[in-house]
């Protein structure tokens, strides 16, 4: 008997526990939609954008063959914590996605331009991930920086809803801060070709967006 009611406050227990840090994980996500966007300035005319979709190995490679893209770096953003990590981003607990910053010449691609390839790149009605990547970490979600940027977001998410009939899944978070990643996940796609997740999921994946938006590519990618 004395067995059963230990079995049963330590159940309990953990059920506070739980309820509480859902309660507080709830809270922490809310705060983060509702902060005031950063603009991040201009540098050397260059300017930077973010995005999350699903494993960043992927989405790196998928910017990076577009005309007027400098670079793409891999990192997290749009979570509560501070200085996440893979292993940590990957418990889901962080609130953080995997994400990229995206450098690029507004002059030569616009900011539209790269919410077309962003929706082009990924299965837009898919939850919390992209194919078999699942869970919080891997959620959809474009970062505005100001009123115009968002305008342009959710105006594009509105008229894909509308053409798929189906909800979309990007979340619309304001832009607060871009955590790089750890050294050895920067151009995974491009330093690893033979590795089996990027045969076998990467790879297909860069090219079903380049068979839909070949006008946008660079010559040699």
């Amino acid at each position: 008997m004395k067995k059963i009611i230990l079995l049963v406050a330590i159940s309990l227990a953990f059920s506070c526990k739980n309820t509480a840090q859902n309660k507080e994980d709830k809270t922490n996500s809310q705060s983060v939609k509702t902060a005031k966007a950063i603009e991040v300035p201009l540098e050397n005319g260059m300017a930077k954008a973010y995005f999350a979709s699903g494993c960043f190995w992927c989405v790196e490679a998928v910017y990076e063959s577009v005309k007027g893209v400098q670079e793409s770096i891999s990192g997290y953003s749009g979570g509560h914590t501070k200085n996440p990590t893979y292993q940590g981003s990957n418990t889901g607990r962080t609130g953080h996605a995997e994400a990229v910053e995206i450098i690029y010449n507004p002059e030569t691609v616009s900011f539209e331009t790269l919410v077309d390839v962003y929706f082009a790149s990924q299965n837009p009605t898919q939850v919390n991930g992209q194919g078999n990547d699942r869970g919080s970490q891997y959620r959809s979600i474009i970062f505005y920086q100001n009123d115009e940027q968002k305008q342009v977001i959710e105006t594009k998410k509105a008229a894909l809803a509308k053409k798929l009939g189906k909800t979309i899944a990007a979340e619309v978070y304001p832009f607060q801060k871009f955590w790089i990643a750890e050294d050895y996940h920067q151009d995974y796609e491009k330093l690893h070709p033979n590795n089996s997740y990027i045969q076998n999921v990467s790879v297909p994946r860069l090219k079903r967006f380049q068979a839909k938006m070949p006008e946008v590519l660079k010559e040699k990618h």
